[in-house]
């Protein structure tokens, strides 16, 4: 497995860029947050395609305030009010969005160096040691974050097994465009949801199972990302677009179908499949003029981001699957990347 310089943080701490591949992928992993930076598909003329958004060194990363590749935790997406009642206690987190704790604080897992444990050809895996109260949440956890390819897939999954019970809910912040620049409203989608939960103006769901049924958030047929982003529908008009948390359908706590995503222009199609029960799609409507790899400067629509998930606010939901994590009891969770080719 390759591994190169990924320059020296402002402290001065030196990352590392690590290369694994097989005949069918390519993907580039850092040590700094164990982000996704780079992942090389071949498109329908051969050509490979990197389909993920990113940066050219570790400085990029750094200052990134969008999660683009990163791998978020100890619980990604809101928790509303940035607090939350276990056991008992009542936990207090950072308000870094609004009244609301986003993707765990302003102490993340991916502006942190992770230790590699392990590193073949195809595959590298990275721990890091969140000790007990680390970002607020109680118990402590060595979070595992595995990169695997196998054939045509990449497979991310999360492992580490708490010695409190607390929130764990880990899960990659990819921005996807499997064309490899440009804006992705062209690409078709479809979500193996029937439900999703709406969201108040801060983003913190309801608490309602709203159907999609006769409504612009129905992507359970193939549908052009553009085609209603911009209906005069509230949760579209709330949110800038699509940002919100769909319910996948059947779920039973195993790894099953949940998004398909494809490109005409490149002929390269994604299916993810997951053991979450939720999944949020976001059309990066908060991206800002970021100047990204090779100089590239991105915009709001130019990727779309597929995050497996316990949904939003979830620990202040009985309503919803339970984000906690018992003590001494395992977390694993994955998701599955699957590419191919339209013939």
């Amino acid at each position: 497995m390759n591994v190169l310089d990924f320059g020296k943080t402002k402290d001065g701490v030196q990352t590392h860029l690590y290369t694994i591949k097989n005949e069918d992928l390519e993907c580039r992993v850092t040590d700094f947050g164990s982000i996704l930076v780079n992942l090389f598909v071949p498109d329908k003329h051969g050509k490979p395609v990197d389909v993920v958004l990113g940066f050219d060194t570790v400085s990029g990363y750094e200052q990134d305030t969008a999660s683009l590749g990163c791998n978020v935790g100890r619980c990604a997406n809101r928790i509303g009010g940035a607090s939350f009642t276990l056991d008992g206690r009542t936990y207090t987190l950072d308000k870094n969005d609004g009244e609301n704790c986003l993707h765990s604080g302003f102490h993340q897992y991916s502006k942190r160096i992770w230790t590699v444990t392990q590193h073949t050809d195809t595959s590298v895996a990275f721990s890091l040691d969140s000790p007990d109260m680390d970002q607020g949440f109680p118990g402590a956890v060595t979070m595992t974050v595995t990169y695997e390819l196998k054939e045509n897939q990449l497979i991310i999954s999360y492992a580490g097994t708490p010695d409190k019970d607390t929130i764990i809910n880990m899960t990659n912040h990819s921005y996807f465009n499997l064309n490899g620049g440009g804006n992705v409203l062209g690409h078709m989608a479809v979500v193996n949801a029937s439900r999703f939960t709406p969201s108040d103006a801060q983003s913190i769901p309801t608490g309602i199972f709203a159907e999609v049924a006769g409504t612009p958030m129905d992507f359970r047929e193939p549908k052009a990302l553009g085609q209603d982003i911009g209906a005069e529908y509230d949760q579209l008009i709330k949110g800038l677009g699509y940002d919100h948390n769909y319910v996948i359908d059947d779920y039973d706590g195993t790894t099953r179908y949940a998004v398909h995503l494809y490109s005409e222009e490149s002929g390269i199609l994604m299916d993810l499949s997951t053991d979450y029960p939720g999944i949020q799609m976001y059309t990066a409507n908060y991206l800002k003029d970021d100047n990204g790899k090779n100089g590239a400067v991105y915009h709001p629509r130019d990727a779309v981001c597929f995050e497996p998930q316990f949904f939003p606010d979830a620990i202040n939901k009985p309503e919803f699957p339970s984000p906690v994590c018992k003590a001494g009891t395992p977390y694993h969770k994955e998701i599955i990347y699957t590419f191919s080719i339209d013939k």
